[in-house]
């Protein structure tokens, strides 16, 4: 159990650094999403929004190995894609493209591995077979 948290930190991670591409610019930007970018306002907003992700996958991946950190890592995580999904919801009915409804499915899966990491974090470490009363890390 002790390698869950990490190990879904380290996927999660993942999947927020896929947009990290659209820095590239508006072809690769109407690539990911499926919609074509139409101004350069908006193409400065996405492209910032991939630097964004970037610097919230690097967290998430450093936070894999910082157990000190997978709490605020998983927040961070959850709020990301609950927002979106809370977002998407709302707009659900009108002209969104397939590619977002892809974005909306892969980050609900995310989600709900963010939400397994978070249980299995704040249950903590079970204790190993045979361990008794007081058999934790401190009565080594």
């Amino acid at each position: 159990m002790r390698f869950v948290v990490p190990v879904i930190l380290f996927v999660v991670a993942v999947v927020h650094a896929l947009p990290i591409a659209g820095v590239l610019g508006a072809g690769k930007l109407a690539q990911l999403y499926g919609t074509p970018v139409q101004d350069a306002g908006t193409e400065l907003l996405l492209r910032h929004r991939a630097v964004l992700f970037g610097l919230l996958a690097a967290f998430m991946g450093y936070a894999a190995i910082r157990p000190e950190l997978h709490r605020p890592a998983l927040l961070a995580g959850l709020v990301s894609m609950a927002s979106f999904l809370v977002l998407w919801w709302q707009l659900r009915g009108s002209t969104l493209s397939p590619e977002l409804a892809t974005v909306a499915r892969v980050d609900a899966v995310a989600m709900a591995l963010l939400l397994v990491a978070l249980a299995v974090h704040l249950i903590g470490p079970m204790p190993g077979p045979g361990a008794g009363p007081g058999a934790g890390a401190g009565s080594r």
